[in-house]
């Protein structure tokens, strides 16, 4: 049965590896409304796309209103893939459990028409830019520390903050794979902004527990 579902995919995916990420986006998510989407198939698609598409799915739920079921094991599975970006690595692996989870298909019908529109509209401001920037094989790496840190942030159990750590995944997976260096620099002063910020509010929070209890 598995080796049935496998087959079914990866023609399709084959055959979206030239749209541009809108489409391929919107064609997983379609998939996945009808058909059993397992994430291990996502893998399929080629080298460092797979990559992108993966953490772009996988931080999608944190950033629209979505019933609980998918963000604990998306979390985990973000922060592995970017690791393996930041060791290098050019071939995405997932331990077996979180390869086989299926792509809730309520989800991706919730996400669908969001996905739809937020794409759409990064697309008139995505193309090639800054290539020396966006294709140097040190960013690969460096984007892979960014994506943890923000995988990391992510996962914290700060009420109300997913969705901003969120964006800033997302950007950098969409300008990996638009090779758009300009949107890439946006997506580093995204993160140093949000970082700041929390560390402001965690520092005030620190400064007002200690006044309280001395």
């Amino acid at each position: 049965h598995r080796k049935k579902i496998v087959y079914f995919f990866k023609p399709s995916l084959k055959n979206v590896m030239n749209l541009r990420f809108s489409q391929e986006i919107e064609a997983l998510l379609e998939k996945a409304t009808q058909e059993p989407l397992l994430l291990r198939d996502i893998l399929m698609i080629t080298a460092e796309r797979s990559f992108c598409f993966m953490i772009a799915l996988l931080a999608l739920p944190f950033i629209f209103p979505i019933p609980p079921g998918l963000t604990g094991i998306a979390g985990v599975g973000i922060l592995i893939l970017s690791i393996q970006m930041m060791l290098g690595f050019h071939r995405p692996w997932l331990p077996q459990k979180i390869a086989s989870y299926i792509f809730p298909a309520n989800i991706a019908q919730k996400l669908l028409n969001p996905v739809k529109k937020l794409t759409r509209r990064l697309e008139r401001y995505t193309r090639p830019r800054f290539l020396k920037l966006a294709n140097d094989p040190y960013i690969w790496r460096f984007n892979g520390f960014v994506i943890s840190w923000l995988a990391f942030l992510l996962m914290l159990p700060i009420p109300f903050t997913n969705p901003f750590p969120a964006i800033g995944i997302l950007l950098l997976a969409i300008t990996m794979l638009e090779s758009d260096g300009l949107l890439m620099a946006i997506a580093y002063l995204w993160t140093l902004v949000f970082t700041l910020v929390l560390v402001f509010v965690g520092w005030n929070f620190w400064a007002i527990a200690n006044g309280i209890w001395n």
